[in-house]
């Protein structure tokens, strides 16, 4: 079955019973928080978020049960080439059902998004074969943003490639079939903090913070400006953008940065949980309701809703929304064959 350019070949797709989805980590209550420095860091040079710190292995989540399933198999398209790659330099990728985990693996600088790594990142993510992916960083932060010496020694042409690529990434976060959660710890700043606000979800520690920087060091972020002011709406962007400040965790929430804050023993747990009840879902389904959401939020109204009821109309006429709608009237699980 094809959506879109993806395809989707049957196999097995292993998942969690309903009542894992219980078991998850006790939730966080979040009081409402008002934007203030963090003394950890907002008055660090950003370089400084480059340092230290060694990666922490995460082990794959186990897996419990199987299910037939139709299960997406995009492969990555490089300079004209389509294969898989499987030889990281930069990452750290566990490609097993139903999640593919992708680690940004520089931590000793704070996993800052190097041109070499983001063209990887580009490449894992159309390689990912899990019906869910899952972005997270080796060591103390998520990611510090763009490497500062990289950019530094550009030229003008460089630069130029340097931020194309960047930009191509966070497309492609957002144009794969495959809903993609960031997995927050430490600081998401600058492009690190773009990154987040690209990903379908996030989770993030509650000691996480986020900041867009650049304005304190002559370079305003104009690229994560893009899916910043889409998240939080414009009057929050840019109290990030003109001021540089972190904002910690819970503000993040209440502001529409992520989803959900934890603590850092159950991110993971958490994590796995959500991708896990996603994953429950018509890979076909979520990538062609991924694919409508983000093509109507830049329309008008009128035309929004006649694109949706002409996917909609489309999708009630697909096997599995027949198997869904019957597997619920008769109170047994669907088999989904991705048609």
């Amino acid at each position: 079955m094809t959506v879109g350019e993806h395809h989707f070949e049957r196999g097995v797709v292993e998942v969690a019973p309903w009542a894992s989805l219980h078991e998850r980590a006790q939730r966080f209550e979040h009081p409402a928080a008002e934007l203030h420095d963090v003394s950890a860091g907002a008055q660090r040079d950003p370089e400084e978020l480059h340092t230290d710190s060694a990666h922490q292995a995460t082990e794959p989540p186990q897996r419990v049960a199987t299910v037939e399933a139709e299960v997406p198999r995009p492969f990555a398209r490089v300079g004209g080439t389509v294969g898989r790659v499987t030889d990281w330099q930069h990452l750290l990728v566990d490609d097993v059902d139903p999640i593919t985990r992708i680690t940004l693996n520089r931590p000793d600088r704070r996993n800052a998004l190097s041109l070499e790594l983001m063209r990887e990142l580009h490449q894992a993510l159309g390689a990912a074969t899990g019906r869910v992916v899952v972005i997270a960083g080796a060591g103390p932060a998520f990611s510090a943003g763009h490497d500062l010496t990289e950019l530094n020694a550009c030229g003008t042409d460089e630069a130029a490639e340097l931020f194309d690529t960047c930009s191509r990434l966070m497309l492609a976060v957002q144009s794969i079939p495959q809903p993609v959660i960031a997995q927050v710890h430490g600081v998401a700043t600058a492009a690190g903090c773009q990154l987040v606000a690209s990903c379908d979800l996030a989770i993030a520690t509650t000691d996480a913070r986020f900041a867009t920087p650049g304005v304190r060091i002559g370079l305003f972020c104009s690229t994560p400006m893009v899916p910043l002011s889409r998240s939080v709406g414009p009057k929050r962007a840019m109290q990030m953008l003109l001021t540089g400040d972190l904002i910690d965790a819970a503000t993040a929430v209440e502001w529409g940065l992520v989803n959900e804050a934890v603590p850092a023993d159950d991110l993971e747990a958490t994590v796995t949980a959500l991708a896990t009840r996603i994953s429950e879902a018509s890979p076909m389904v979520l990538a062609l309701g991924k694919r409508t959401f983000y093509e109507q939020a830049g329309m008008h109204q009128g035309d929004a809703y006649q694109l949706a009821s002409k996917v909609m109309t489309e999708n009630a006429a697909t096997d599995d929304a027949h198997e869904g709608i019957s597997a619920f009237l008769e109170k047994r699980p669907p088999t989904w064959t991705g048609r």
